[in-house]
Formats: C-alpha cells, sequence, structure tokens
C-alpha cells in the first residue's frame, strides 16, 4: 500500500485530508508538521508522496522558522529525495500563485484548499504517485 506524508498544521485539514486519501484512494497516511520527522520520512522512504502544506505556522528547522516552499526546496535539493513526488496544498489560491510556487519550490504539484472535489483530489495525487494502478 502506497503512503502518503500529509505536512499540515491545521488538525481539521489533517483528519479530512487523512479520511479522503485512505477511503476514497485506499492510501496510507501518515501527518506531521515536525521538519525532522517529514525529512527522516522522506530519506527513510517510508513515504511515497508528501502533500505539503505551504503556510507551516509553527514548522522551524535548525532553528529557524520554515514554510513548505522552504522544506520542498530542501527536500527537492538533496540528491536522497530530489525525485520524491511533492504536492504543494494552499489556500493562497491567487491568480499567479500557482506558477510561482511550483517554481519557488521545485514541487511536482499543486492543489487549492478547501478541497471541494474528493475524487479530483484523489485522482491528482495518484497521478503523481510512483506506480499506482488505478
Amino acid at each position: 500500500m502506497k503512503t502518503v506524508l500529509i505536512v499540515e498544521d491545521d488538525p481539521i485539514n489533517l483528519r479530512v485530508f487523512s479520511k479522503i486519501l485512505n477511503k476514497r484512494g485506499g492510501l496510507e497516511v501518515k501527518g506531521t508538521e515536525n521538519v525532522e520527522e517529514v525529512m527522516q520520512f522522506a530519506q527513510s522512504r517510508e513515504v511515497d508522496i508528501i502533500l505539503m502544506d505551504v503556510s507551516l505556522a509553527h514548522s522551524v528547522y535548525q532553528g529557524q522558522a520554515v514554510d513548505g516552499i522552504k522544506i520542498t526546496q530542501m527536500l527537492k535539493a538533496d540528491p536522497q529525495t530530489a525525485d520524491l513526488p511533492i504536492i504543494l496544498v494552499t489556500a493562497h489560491a491567487m491568480e499567479g500563485d500557482r506558477e510561482n510556487f511550483l517554481k519557488q519550490s521545485g514541487a511536482d504539484g499543486y492543489i487549492s484548499k478547501p478541497v471541494v472535489d474528493h475524487k479530483e483530489f484523489v485522482a491528482e495525487i495518484k497521478r503523481l504517485l510512483p506506480d499506482v494502478e488505478e
């Protein structure tokens, strides 16, 4: 079973996304906003894809406040984790944000919150998962 890591600082969003992915997508879900844990999961390949919230209010890495863009940049810069698919998830869905965030972070996809179409949400994630049969 494929595993999705949800990096999200809102417990309600985490619960909602987990339920959708688990029930509709048949995917295993882990959740954290602890940056060390994110790095560990990615480097040990315990997860197959990461859903990364762009604005993480409480995330700190090596003494620095970091957001989802920064964490994605760190993962994409590391040869060990560069090929791990990362989808940015954000409520900042203004015109041009998608392109800007993707270019800035090197992420593989972008989903805006709130997630309304659950089927499309699962399909978007499965599209980027390595070797997943529909």
